[in-house]
């Protein structure tokens, strides 16, 4: 489909040429979250295509259009299906990841540029420094309350973003002290991701009983910050009516 596209704009290309430059007659641009570039004629400034967009590899065509500021028409190829036809998208240069005078993280100096211009409370926004922004845990996906009948196996899922890295732990309201201690029908376990700079941490309950039956707290935490946490509750029921089968799948957030 995109190869049709493309073989029907070179024939366009072929009858048209470029008019005459008159500047005063271009409109001026508004919004642009990759910034300017010259119009496929060299003329007028135009909305450059942001990162992840598709884009023009040959710079004769005027097809999807050229990429913003800092970024380069690529074909990405990697993460292709089977049959799937590579297309080019708009590449940002420098894939270094910095911390915004905002506190905030981004991906590389598009994201950024992107977010300066889409909101407006961040006009003044520029880079802090190069790498993550050092940050105390916040607690992106809480865990979820469960609704559960005796016997069964609930997990509960915890998704942290900090940097550096933030611990996580479990405990069960009105105990002291960091699950599993010595229970052995219960486990926690912890992997980086799903997104970059995010830990998810896991606490796993097997055969709950009625004692097991309460309100149980994540907690993070880093050098930088104070504890975070928030709440999941794991009710029991005598019976399992039709209208709750769903909540005895395993839940991870």
């Amino acid at each position: 489909m995109v190869g049709e596209h493309l073989e029907w704009q070179r024939l366009l290309e072929e009858a048209e040429e470029c008019p005459k430059c008159q500047v005063e007659l271009c409109r001026p641009p508004v919004g642009c979250p990759a910034g300017l570039v010259r119009d496929h004629c060299g003329c007028c400034w135009e909305c450059g295509n942001a990162e992840g967009q598709l884009c023009d590899l040959d710079a004769s065509s005027n097809f999807y259009g050229r990429c913003g500021e800092d970024l380069e028409c690529e074909i990405q190829d990697e993460d292709l299906s089977a049959g799937e036809v590579p297309v080019p998208q708009c590449v940002c240069t420098n894939q270094e990841v910095i911390c915004g005078t905002d506190g905030k993280t981004y991906e590389n100096i598009c994201k950024l540029r992107e977010a300066k211009i889409q909101q407006t409370k961040r006009e003044n926004l520029t880079i802090s420094h190069k790498g993550p922004c050092k940050t105390a845990p916040l607690i992106s996906t809480p865990p979820r309350d469960i609704i559960n009948v005796e016997g069964s196996d609930v997990i509960f899922g915890c998704e942290v973003s900090s940097y550096p890295m933030a611990f996580v732990e479990w405990r069960k309201e009105g105990q002291s002290i960091f699950l599993p201690a010595d229970d052995s029908h219960m486990a926690v376990q912890a992997r980086g991701g799903p997104q970059r700079f995010e830990i998810t941490g896991w606490l796993q309950i097997q055969k709950i009983r009625k004692e097991d039956e309460g309100i149980y707290t994540c907690f993070a935490k880093n050098k930088y910050g104070e504890q975070v946490y928030c709440h999941g509750r794991k009710e029991l029921l005598d019976s399992m009516p039709k209208s709750l089968v769903q909540w005895t799948q395993i839940h991870l957030e």
